[in-house]
Formats: structure tokens, sequence, C-alpha cells
């Protein structure tokens, strides 16, 4: 094998690796992991769709045995899984400057999951609270709700007169999860390492195996 094989083989490599590393940091394998105290990662939890974007926060309001002065996970910062039921606080501060000057309404809603497409992919069970629409020229939206049981749930940002599904921000929420749990997280960086290691395997037998010129011989 020569050394211009031999440096078309190892490209591949490397970029393959390259792949794996920036994969498993998307993934949140990397340092950017979510914290302690929470699945709230390091940058905030940014939730969007193609026209708008917020930084979201949930906080569940701690139980007796939680409020003790020494105790600094009293209020926790969630993102999209949270542990129980109970009082919930929400904030989303409005990422784009424009929608500051439109009415937003606000609606919770428990929901189930029907398998199929956006925007019929839930069934709304009942709405748990409502909001009426309201100017957050701050760019701070709050609003706070009771939540009986586990299960799942949507919580809308309704931007003017959301007419169309896209002004209908929405906001999914699982409720008695753990929100540190990251089995999906970690069966996809598996995947992907054992579909980076297969095409390394296979480029390796491949170069191995040709059959090889006569050029190819000399070094």
């Amino acid at each position: 094998m020569n050394i211009q094989r031999l440096f078309i083989l190892w490209v591949p490599v490397l970029m393959a690796g390259v792949l794996l590393l920036t994969g498993c940091e998307q993934l949140g394998f990397g340092a950017k992991q979510s914290n302690a105290l929470g699945n709230r990662p390091d940058l905030d939890c940014i939730i969007a769709n193609d026209f708008y974007a917020v930084h979201f926060s949930a906080y569940l309001q701690p139980n007796k045995e939680a409020l003790t002065p020494d105790n600094k996970a009293a209020f926790v910062p969630f993102c999209q899984k949270i542990p129980r039921a109970g009082k919930m606080f929400f904030t989303a501060d409005l990422i784009d400057r424009d929608i500051r000057a439109t009415p937003i309404g606000i609606k919770l809603v428990e929901v189930e999951k029907t398998g199929q497409k956006v925007p019929d992919d839930i069934r709304e069970i009942r709405t748990i609270t409502e909001i009426p629409a309201k100017l957050y020229p701050r760019g701070a939206v709050e609003a706070q709700a009771d939540v009986d049981k586990n299960g799942d749930y949507l919580l809308y940002f309704l931007i003017g007169d959301a007419i169309e599904e896209d002004d209908k921000f929405r906001v999914p929420l699982e409720v008695g999860v753990d929100p540190n749990d990251n089995t999906l997280v970690l069966i996809l960086g598996i995947t992907i390492a054992l579909a980076v290691m297969l095409g390394m395997g296979f480029l390796l037998y491949w170069y191995k195996f040709k059959p090889q010129r006569n050029d190819d011989l000399q070094v």
C-alpha cells in the first residue's frame, strides 16, 4: 500500500472520529451537561419553532421536606421534564424583540399523544389554566398553574390572534419523569459510535483486500 492510499484511508477515519466527538457533544456527552439540580442545560433551555424562540424555565414549588434553610434545591429550574406534579411557575424570555409588541395569551392543557404528525400528534384532555392575551414589553412572560397529576402537558404561548399553527407556540412538558434521565441520548450515542466503527471497519477491509494494481505495490 503506497503513501497516497494510506493517506486516503486515514482521512475518512479522522473525519469519522471528529464527527463522533461532535455528535457526543451535541447529544450531551461533552462538557455542557445538564446541571446537578435539574435538566436545564448550562447555556439555558431554548425552545424554538420556525418563527419564534424563547429561553424557557419551569419551577416546581418545593414540598415541606424541601423547605429547609440549607437546601439549595428549593427552587430548581427545569426545562421540559418535571419530576412530579404540584404548583408550577413558568417563565419564558422572548428572544425575538418584535413579538414584544404583540399580545400573548397563555394556556396549559393536559394532552394525550396520538402518534400522528404535528399538529394532530396530541389530543387535548382538559385545560389546566388560561391567561388572556396581553403585552409583555420587557420580554418576560410568566405564568403559574396547579398541576394535580403526572402526565403529558402542552404549554401554549398564543401570539397575536394565533390563527396560524406557528403562532401557537408549543412547549411540551412531561410531568412525573426523571429530569436527568438520558437513556434516549445514550442509545443515540451508542448507535452513532457503532455506525462509525462499522464504517471504519468496512474501509479497512476494503483497502486491505481490494485487488492492487502493479503500481500500488511500489513504495
